[in-house]
């Protein structure tokens, strides 16, 4: 059975909030974040960079978010500022609303009593890769102990390396509750790393590695508690559905959402005062302080009648910043 953190980041109802981007494993080859994430201490909720707290709540609003994954950097080493948004998302959306937490340390039962009483749900590790295979007996078997007593989920989330079986014992025993592997991928943030230790892209792929998938799967993908996330369904699914949602929510009257997860609208510099004479709904369009936003279909009908002279097909984000994807002209 499907972990609920994992059931809410499938449909796309998971904010992604990065809390911190320092992070004490500073020799991790593959680790992927990029430069305006690693070694910064913004925030960012989404791709939106966080000055406030209304900006965590309006993001999660934006999207409808049923819950939050919590990363960085290491987001222990801000546990303030961590236990501080789970509070407030918790406050704001409910016990329901579901929140998972990434992190490459131990912590401590300290920190596992903090993070639980601020409202974690569940906790998901990830050891250094130079540890698996021999973490029975350590901090790191003992740690996921802890935090089930401290009132979490403890489970594992690891990079598609290699195959692990240590892993899959952690699971008969009853350590942790599921393990997620991500497919192995190359980014702005790693490829140079990762070329130097030899890896190499699969070929027609964008950011998949070559040679690792198929041995987890023959060695782990059979037990019923390992999941293995593809880069493709997190790129594509995961994020396509997320701006759905947010989609849905911010959409007007006339927008079109594409099978994207983008908005498509109509934009004219034509004279509010036309629409007005021609008896256009109101439903249909609203006036901008030096133009017009009217349903595509309409402004392109309007055009080829020659009712207005010219506009523009824009397809935008649903993000609060609304960056647009394309523009169309008409004429």
């Amino acid at each position: 059975m499907i972990s609920k953190g994992c059931e809410q980041c499938a449909k796309g109802g998971k904010m992604v909030l990065f809390v911190y981007g320092y992070c004490d494993q500073r020799d991790c080859f593959y680790c992927p974040l990029g430069e305006n994430r690693k070694n910064v201490t913004d925030v960012y909720a989404n791709e939106r960079q966080v000055e406030d707290d209304a900006d965590v709540l309006e993001e999660a609003h934006r999207m409808d978010a049923l819950g939050t994954s919590i990363t960085g950097g290491e987001p222990q080493e801000a546990l303030e500022r961590t236990c501080h948004y789970l509070e407030l998302l918790k406050e704001e959306f409910g016990e329901d609303h579901h929140t998972h937490l990434y992190t490459g340390i131990t912590g401590g039962r300290e920190n596992m009593r903090k993070l639980s009483e601020a409202g974690l749900d569940e906790i998901r590790f990830h050891p250094p890769y130079e540890l698996w295979g021999d973490m029975h007996g350590t901090e790191w078997e003992e740690i996921l102990y802890i935090a089930r007593e401290e009132g979490l989920t403890p489970a594992f989330e690891i990079p598609g390396i290699r195959a692990e079986e240590e892993f899959l014992e952690f699971l008969d025993e009853g350590a942790a509750d599921f393990c997620n592997v991500n497919e192995f991928e190359m980014s702005d943030g790693n490829y140079r790393r990762m070329q130097e230790e030899g890896y190499e892209l699969k070929e027609g792929h964008m950011s998949a590695v070559d040679g690792s998938r198929e041995e987890i799967l023959e060695v782990m993908g059979d037990h019923e508690r390992v999941y293995f996330c593809t880069s493709v369904f997190k790129d594509a699914a995961q994020h396509r559905r997320r701006l759905k949602r947010a989609a849905r929510n911010v959409r007007r009257e006339f927008d079109d959402v594409t099978d994207d997860g983008t908005l498509v609208y109509g934009k004219t510099y034509a004279d509010p005062q036309q629409f007005v004479e021609l008896g256009v709904p109101e439903e249909f369009y609203t006036v901008k302080s030096d133009h017009v936003e009217v349903a595509w279909w309409l402004l392109e009908e309007m055009i080829e009648e020659g009712d207005l002279e010219d506009g523009e097909i824009v397809e935008q984000y649903p993000t609060y910043d609304g960056q647009v994807v394309e523009r169309t002209p008409l004429a």
